[in-house]
Parts: C-alpha cells; sequence; structure tokens
C-alpha cells in the first residue's frame, strides 16, 4: 500500500494523506483523524523515502571516526557502534559511518550537514579545541560527543574517567606501590586528560606526589612505547599502569620481548580492559567499562534531541576496578 492508494480509498489528495502523517500543514481535525485511522486499520507503513519527504527528515544518523587502523580496530567502538545500531534500528533509523582523515573532519562534517544527508552527527573523540564542535556548535547542528568534551554546555555520554583511574590508583597506592609509571596516547585527547587527571588526584588525596619522570604521554606508536618500557624498566618501579588496552597489550609484548616478567619484575595495569587483554597469562588488572551501554545512551539522546525532547546534558556511566594476577 502506498499513500496514493490510501488517498484513493479515502477520496483525498495525496498531499491530504501526506500532512496527515507528518501534523505539519493544514488539514481538518476529521479528516486527519480520518486518514490515521485508515492507515492504523490497514497497518499501513510510509516508505523511508515518502516519509523522509513528509517530515523533512532523512531518518539517518552519522557515526563519525577517525580513519585510524588503532581507532577502528578497537573493541570499545566496536561496542559504540553495536549499540548505537541497536537504537536506530527499533527507531527506524540508519546510521552511517563516515571516516575521516586528519585535517579534513570539517570538511567531511560540512558535506553531510549542506547536502543533508542526515539528521543528526555522534562524535566519537574530540580534542581540545576541537574543531569539528565548533562548527556543529555554531551551525546548530544536532549532535552528540561519546566521551568528554571539555565544554559542559555539549551534549555528551561517558564514562566517569576522572573517578575511575582516581580508584584504581589509589588501591594500587594503598597496596605499597608507590612508584607508578604512567603511559597514555594522545596529549591532545580530552580522555587522556581526564585520566591523567584522576591518576593526579589519587597521589594528591594519598599526600604524595607522582613522580613525573614516570609519566610518559604520545606514546601512538609501537617504537615510542618501546622507549617509554625500556626507559621505566631501569628505574626501578613497582607498576606500569597503561591509559587503554591498545598500549597495555604494547607493553606486554614489550615486557616479554625483554624477559622482563610480569608481575615478578614489575606489575602491570590498564585503565581499559577489552579482549585485547582477555587472554593475557598472568591476568591484567583493568578497569571494566561498557562500551554498548554508551553508543546506545549517545544515541537515544540524539534521537531524543531530534524530537525536541529534553535531555541531560552529560551523562555519566559507572565502572567496575577489577584486580587480578598482574599486580600480586
Amino acid at each position: 500500500m502506498t499513500i496514493t492508494d490510501v488517498a484513493e480509498a479515502l477520496g483525498v489528495s495525496t498531499t491530504t494523506v501526506s500532512r496527515a502523517i507528518s501534523g505539519k500543514g493544514r488539514i481538518g481535525r476529521e479528516t486527519r483523524q480520518r486518514v490515521l485511522d485508515y492507515i492504523e486499520k490497514h497497518d499501513f507503513q510510509p516508505n523511508v523515502i515518502a516519509r523522509s519527504l513528509a517530515e523533512s527528515k532523512t531518518y539517518n544518523v552519522a557515526l563519525l571516526l577517525p580513519n585510524s587502523n588503532s581507532f577502528v580496530s578497537s573493541s570499545f567502538f566496536q561496542k559504540c557502534m553495536l549499540g548505537i545500531s541497536r537504537v536506530t534500528s527499533v527507531a527506524g533509523y540508519d546510521m552511517i559511518v563516515t571516516m575521516t582523515e586528519e585535517g579534513d573532519e570539517v570538511q567531511k562534517v560540512e558535506k553531510l550537514v549542506k547536502n543533508n544527508k542526515v539528521d543528526g552527527i555522534i562524535l566519537s573523540r574530540v580534542s581540545e579545541n576541537d574543531k569539528v564542535v565548533s562548527y556543529l556548535k555554531n551551525s546548530g547542528f544536532p549532535f552528540v560527543v561519546i566521551g568528554s568534551a571539555g565544554d559542559d554546555t555539549l551534549l555528551q555520554v561517558d564514562h566517569d574517567h576522572v573517578a575511575a583511574c582516581k580508584e584504581m590508583t589509589s588501591m594500587l597506592l594503598m597496596r605499597g606501590y608507590e612508584r607508578l609509571a604512567l603511559i597514555g596516547g594522545s596529549s591532545n585527547n580530552i580522555i587522556t586528560e581526564r585520566r591523567l587527571q584522576g591518576f593526579t588526584e589519587a597521589f594528591a588525596e594519598a599526600g604524595k606526589t607522582p613522580d613525573k619522570k614516570l609519566i610518559f604521554l604520545d606514546a601512538e606508536h609501537s617504537v615510542i612505547t618501546e622507549n617509554f618500557v625500556l626507559s621505566i624498566a631501569e628505574q626501578n618501579v613497582d607498576c606500569i599502569v597503561c591509559m587503554d588496552d591498545a598500549i597495555c597489550y604494547n607493553v606486554i609484548n614489550i615486557l616479554k620481548k625483554n624477559n622482563i616478567s610480569v608481575p615478578g619484575d614489575v606489575r602491570v595495569a590498564s585503565f581499559y580492559n577489552s579482549s585485547l587483554l582477555e587472554n593475557n597469562s598472568p591476568s591484567i588488572t583493568s578497569l571494566q567499562f561498557d562500551g554498548t551501554v554508551l553508543g546506545m545512551a549517545a544515541c537515544r539522546k540524539l534521537l531524543d534531541t531530534l524530537d525536541k525532547k529534553e535531555v541531560e546534558t552529560i551523562t555519566l556511566f559507572d565502572y567496575e576496578v577489577v584486580f587480578k594476577e598482574s599486580t600480586k
């Protein structure tokens, strides 16, 4: 059944049927109700193109991902995508995954917006003074950030990384592991800043000060990470704390390659757990986060915004600290 079929059956124009479905335009109350009753009785489902034309919607949302192998293969963001797809499928939307290269992010987003490709955008990662965020904010286009955005006025969903990293670090300090080395990713990423904040706050609360010479950031390549690990190995540390699973995976392999045992010679912990670390021996002490829940929450928040519903600006989800063999 099409809109034309409905119009012919009721003796009205297709424009009248379209207005009844969308709720927009001038149409009598009785006529609109008659159309809606007929549609319900015959289980009429307008196709996506017709519905999008009637409602001025595309029924598409975009997920913006940086074109990075480590990022795309990350189990965390795969779970986020799963969460988003679950919500879009139920709501009658489709998810468009848009890959961006460094430097062309704004152009890609501008094309999506100006060509009316999507109704809203989910950003998977933002940095300090993010140009995409500035563009979307200035244009008034609906978007939600997965992770911390560094701007409390933006819609965002995240785990409480500051509290999580602070709690894990505090627990390591209470076990007597005071010489903690920290290896993190890009210093431009807000998530790195949040995790570092939790790490340093734990020391401050314990009345101690972390050794700045044992804090290594921008470990974005295996060669850089190996240099960091070998430097740490010479400084008699109690534990190497890694900011994420990919860094931790590299650290473990570097330690094995150099015959440095875990936890015999040095302990290891990660501020994020994933399938990368699941089968490691010894098992890795880590923080547990649920990426699927985050993806679902981000998509729901975006769709609620599109429906003009009131939404909470910042939503923080809980975490779990799991101690295992690597820090014994």
